[in-house]
């Protein structure tokens, strides 16, 4: 709708994980430099926590698609709600393990540990991501850990990286998880982005877009972009296409407070106490009532209605 008008090539803040898109902010690359070093020392689980939005799902693809093919054998689960069978046969799955599905449960585990002893005599680590891992559930975190057993006497036959939300650390506090809890040796919790890194966000992301020009959103427009969203990068993905609609739909060509003002209004996500502050200050952010789709909509016809004026 907006990409022509503000000269991009595509969207620079849809909501689909692209790591084409990810800019290597502060935490993003602590984030993945910890994940080398602990996948380099070959033991444990590896624990990744943050809030919902904070892109721990990207980073799970970016470590993805930068692990070395000849040096380990990678499995991914993004969907972990599995029974502790399930999740043994998507792991063999993912392992290229014939009519895993056939097998039993002993089965199974015997072929698993040949399948790892094989891939440590090629000299690959076997490692298993598993995104969304708070919504694993209790037998099948312990049938992970078991997992996590097979081992020579020398070395671990797998590795297990969690990426999950906040409910993930809850759950591992409680006492039943201790043997799980004293394996996990590295762990990194995502914060929220400040104003910094949402304005490098934001201007990278554009650039790779193919927007070329002054900074799109103004520092004050940036600054209420980061109260509004508290920092959460898929809040801000939300909050900036609503904002550049907003633009387009008065014909400016770059975002003003007042157009976060009204992404937000429209935002159903948007942090609590900014709604508590709109109604403390009495701000209209809507605007005389005006949808955001309405403001768009009448861009054409209020552009047509200019020409043809005096």
């Amino acid at each position: 709708m907006y990409e022509a008008f503000f000269g991009l090539r595509e969207k620079p803040f849809a909501l689909t994980p692209n790591t084409g898109f990810m800019v290597q902010l502060a935490p993003y690359q602590a984030c993945l430099n910890l994940l080398r070093v602990a996948l380099g020392e070959g033991e444990g689980f590896i624990k990744v926590t943050g809030e919902v939005g904070t892109g721990k799902t990207l980073l799970c693809r970016a470590l993805l698609n930068e692990l070395d093919a000849a040096q380990y054998q990678v499995a991914w689960l993004p969907n972990p709600t599995l029974t502790p069978m399930a999740l043994r046969q998507a792991l063999a799955q993912e392992l290229h393990i014939a009519e895993a599905a056939e097998l039993d449960n002993h089965g199974l585990l015997t072929a698993l540990h040949a399948r790892l002893i094989q891939l440590a005599g090629q000299g690959k680590s076997t490692v298993l991501l598993i995104d969304e891992a708070q919504a694993l559930p209790t037998a099948t975190l312990e049938a992970l850990r078991l997992l996590t057993n097979l081992e020579t006497e020398h070395r671990k036959l797998l590795q297990v990286v969690l990426f999950g939300q906040p409910e993930l650390d809850a759950t591992l506090a409680r006492e039943d998880f201790r043997q799980l809890r004293q394996r996990i040796t590295f762990s990194y919790s995502l914060r929220p982005l400040d104003v910094s890194d949402a304005t490098r966000y934001l201007q990278e992301r554009l650039a790779v877009a193919g927007y070329r020009g002054e900074p799109l959103f103004k520092a004050a427009a940036v600054r209420l972009l980061v109260r509004g969203s508290g920092g959460i990068p898929r809040l801000l993905n939300i909050l900036a296409n609503k904002c550049l609609m907003v633009a387009f739909g008065e014909g400016a060509r770059q975002v003003l407070a007042r157009h976060v003002r009204r992404a937000l209004d429209d935002t159903e996500g948007a942090k609590p106490f900014w709604r508590s502050a709109s109604r403390l200050f009495g701000w209209k952010i809507a605007a005389g009532g005006l949808s955001l789709a309405l403001i768009v909509g009448a861009w054409p016809w209020l552009s047509h209605l200019a020409e043809v004026l005096p």
